[in-house]
């Protein structure tokens, strides 16, 4: 018996595409259908990237062919994705906001190694030393530091029941509030996983946490422009990013690509400025002299270049170093050079929030799929 064109039509409409309520044919999957005496070639648009989703199709329209229509027929079957213009990522949970938290604040560089996690840590217990309730989400899935520099590596979260549900209690360390997958591996585990084991991960520390009442909840994202910053930036309205760079040219050519992400079309996250790290060396003998190893003012003129503000500069400094290595950040001190450093610049990042406040409308969750957040960032 001859097999025909409208046969394999009719045998489709017994199947559906992976997330959609109509038969395969109804809701325009099917894009056509070609019949060469025993071959088959079936074309079929789905609107899930995942291999999983496209294995499943294939699958699923050969045997339902071979069972409906005839079982020795050659069936190829042309697998298109398609992911519709503002889609939403399945894996993440979009633009909802935490209440009681009424400013967020990523902060980002561009390479690793240029002390941006220093950085946070700083800003966080020093917002809190000025009165602020201040949160911190360790974002780097893949390398979490803030255990360590908070000395709560054995610590875990605690489980807490708000309004009938359980939620994750943060782990509170110098006033502190902080969440981390750290938290959730032993010491020297390796993190490997796939982008949506991460998103998922990053879903849970951020909205199955009872964070309660905060001025601020900062960020620490991984070096670099990457899935997990489109994954923070589709799941919370930032309110701006701040940019750690120390003053050399590589780094600074990777800071550039950092403000470069959260400037494009559609992301549009307000950059609050850019902070200068490791500017000078001064030894304790010389107390009069800088010694500039990275280079001199070259975040500043970075800012300057992009039109974007300049926060300040963090000296090179060992004493800061061994209290982030001994879980007391170096702005615990009451007093010096250093407190001071970071109270100036801790002032002058709030200042810019405050400004950014009234003069721009809150941010919203971006609305890219992963896909088109990488085609943007090319």
């Amino acid at each position: 018996m001859k097999t025909t064109k409208q046969a394999v039509l009719d045998a489709l409409t017994k199947i559906s595409a992976p997330g959609e309520g109509k038969n395969m044919v109804e809701s325009g999957a099917v894009t056509n259908v070609v019949v060469f005496g025993d071959e088959v070639v079936v074309d079929v648009v789905i609107d899930n990237p995942t291999l999983q989703a496209r294995k499943k199709t294939e699958v699923s329209v050969m045997q339902v062919i071979h069972s409906e229509v005839d079982q020795k027929l050659k069936v190829k079957v042309n697998v298109k994705v398609e992911v519709p213009q503002n889609a939403p990522n399945p894996n993440l949970i979009k633009g909802k906001p935490i209440a009681g938290i009424k400013n967020i604040v990523a902060i980002a560089s561009g390479k690793g190694g240029v002390g941006k996690s220093t950085v946070t840590a700083n800003l966080a217990v020093t917002l809190a030393k000025m009165g602020f309730q201040v949160g911190l989400l360790d974002a780097d899935i893949y390398g979490p530091s803030m255990p360590t520099m908070f000395d709560v590596v054995m610590e875990k979260p605690l489980s807490v029941m708000i309004d009938g549900k359980s939620k994750m209690k943060p782990v509170e360390s110098h006033g502190v509030k902080m969440l981390s997958i750290g938290f959730f591996t032993q010491p020297g585990q390796a993190v490997i996983w796939r982008g949506p084991m991460a998103a998922k991960a990053l879903n849970q520390l951020i909205f199955d946490a009872h964070w309660g009442e905060l001025d601020f909840l900062l960020i620490d994202l991984p070096p670099g422009t990457g899935d997990i910053h489109l994954s923070i930036m589709q799941a919370l309205p930032i309110t701006g990013a701040l940019v750690v760079s120390t003053p050399q040219e590589v780094a600074l050519a990777d800071a550039r690509k950092g403000v470069a992400m959260f400037q494009q079309e559609n992301i549009q996250v307000p950059v609050l400025g850019i902070i200068e790290n490791m500017a000078y060396f001064t030894p304790e003998e010389l107390p009069d002299h800088k010694y500039y190893i990275f280079g001199k003012d070259g975040a500043k003129h970075l800012a300057e270049d992009l039109g974007v503000p300049f926060i300040g500069v963090l000296p090179l400094v060992q004493s800061i170093r061994e209290a982030g290595d001994v879980g007391r950040p170096a702005a615990l001190q009451t007093s010096g050079p250093t407190t001071e450093a970071f109270e100036v610049l801790t002032r002058e990042a709030v200042r810019q929030v405050v400004a950014r406040n009234e003069s721009l409308p809150p941010t919203e969750a971006i609305k890219i799929t992963t896909m088109a957040g990488c085609s943007a960032l090319k």
